[in-house]
């Protein structure tokens, strides 16, 4: 079990800490920690399976300020090392996944809000003196103790942890475990829910409604709604991009000088008529 709680510690740091090392990189997102954590244990399928449902589930969480929801990274490669390596039915395992994520999240806001800041003056002192090399130094040390204190974290829930999670599993009545398992699968539902609860309006109901109907009714797959999707994206810009150069193009006509009171009354049709083809051309 050393082995596996290394990989999994391993995938971890590099998927959390890596995420930050180049700026954001969103290799911290469920789906993609799911995969490579079924890549390192040699089982990618069940990974992205992990990976897609736990994504479904932390979407809609939003981290505001030092405030963290959720921290899905710990979550996801907790969540994939025991359906794979401890054969956890993979909706329990979702389940378990949430307040692993809860807990990972109490851990990140207690380093970056109190553990990091003990060393501001350093970071504070070295600018006075003007030695960016320490800076550099002090930043990339920071980084490092901070995730790999997650890996180490990750590291003995696999080790030590592996034991009790695998007692606790065999010792749930199969009643609780179909449960566990309804549960999960209902928390993506969840985590849709919160993100239509930040992204819903009017304007975009109707186009929730039509991707309901063409999954609940019409049964098409999820890459067929995906590229009808795309379409409708398409069509819709198109159209506000025409309407967007007519209104423009109105704006130019109302800015053009106004033709003298001396002209004749033909000339002003003419002139007219000229806008008129201007604006419609």
């Amino acid at each position: 079990m050393f082995r596996e709680a290394f990989l999994a510690a391993l995938t971890v740091f590099i998927c959390y800490g890596g995420n930050w090392l180049f700026g954001q990189t969103m290799i911290e997102r469920p789906l993609v920690v799911g995969m490579i954590a079924g890549l390192i244990f040699g089982d990618m399928r069940t990974g992205i399976i992990m990976g897609a449902s736990l994504e479904a589930i932390f979407m809609g969480a939003v981290d505001i300020g030092g405030a963290l929801s959720a921290e899905p990274v710990t979550a996801t490669v907790l969540a994939t090392t025991f359906a794979i390596v401890l054969n956890v039915n993979e909706k329990a395992a979702l389940a378990l996944a949430v307040p692993i994520g809860v807990l990972a999240a109490f851990v990140s806001m207690f380093m970056k809000n109190v553990v990091m800041n003990l060393f501001a003056p350093l970071v504070d002192k070295y600018a006075e003196e003007n030695r960016p090399r320490a800076i550099a130094v002090m930043h990339f040390s920071m980084w490092f103790i901070n995730y790999f204190i997650f890996s180490l974290i990750t590291f003995f829930s696999v080790l030590e942890g592996a034991k009790p999670v695998q007692q606790m599993v065999n010792s749930i009545p199969d009643n609780l475990m179909a449960g566990l398992a309804a549960t999960g699968g209902l928390l993506p539902a969840v985590g849709f829910a919160i993100l239509m609860r930040m992204l819903w309006s009017k304007q975009l109901a109707p186009y929730f409604f039509l991707g309901f109907i063409l999954v609940a009714y019409l049964e098409l797959p999820s890459v067929a709604v995906a590229a009808l999707g795309i379409i409708l994206v398409l069509v819709t810009s198109f159209k506000d991009k025409q309407l967007l150069d007519m209104k423009n193009k109105q704006k130019e006509l109302e800015n053009r000088p106004v033709v003298a009171s001396g002209t004749t009354d033909s000339g002003n049709e003419t002139q007219a008529e000229q806008e008129e083809e201007d604006f419609f051309s």
